[in-house]
């Protein structure tokens, strides 16, 4: 979950509402979910971070949209990354396995300022979509990633490579 306003009138409650989801929900849904997967010496926990868990936002492609990234967001997010680690070393004496994507750039009708911006910044020229994650989830999710743990995947048309 993110929140748009800027920086200087973030809340109390707003940062709040982003830690809850962003980290506690990944903390409790790890550990809800390891449980059955701890008693059968197995599973797959694949979470869900952001390109912006390893780079900062670029503010200049935002322009005047109002959907700006926020710190607290990023923060979450890097977070979520290392909790990924985390769980892969803790789960790892299970065979759970514990990995992560990081999608950047996923089209949900931004403006076209935005979208211009991004893509003058994207060697793939174009926005994600959401099928965009599934081929990646899917190797994270079946046996050819059998040796595959603690690793964030970048899904972002190369955007990352220009920071």
């Amino acid at each position: 979950i993110a929140v748009f306003t800027p920086f200087e009138q973030r809340t109390g409650e707003e940062i709040d509402t982003v830690t809850d989801v962003n980290i506690k929900g990944t903390i409790l849904c790890s550990k809800i979910f390891s449980r059955e997967m701890i008693k059968k010496k197995s599973g797959k926990i694949i979470n869900t971070a952001s390109m912006y868990g390893v780079i900062p936002a670029d503010k200049k492609i935002y322009g005047d949209s109002g959907r700006n990234s926020s710190e607290i967001y990023a923060a979450t997010k890097a977070g979520v990354i290392q909790m990924t680690r985390y769980f892969a070393a803790y789960l790892g004496e299970y065979n759970i396995q514990v990995n992560a994507i990081s999608p950047g750039g996923v089209f949900n009708n931004q403006k076209q300022v935005f979208v211009d911006n991004f893509l003058e910044k994207t060697p793939l020229g174009r926005m994600a979509y959401t099928d965009d994650l599934i081929g990646a989830l899917c190797f994270l999710a079946s046996d050819d990633s059998s040796y595959i743990t603690g690793q964030n995947i970048l899904i972002d048309g190369g955007f990352t490579l220009n920071q």
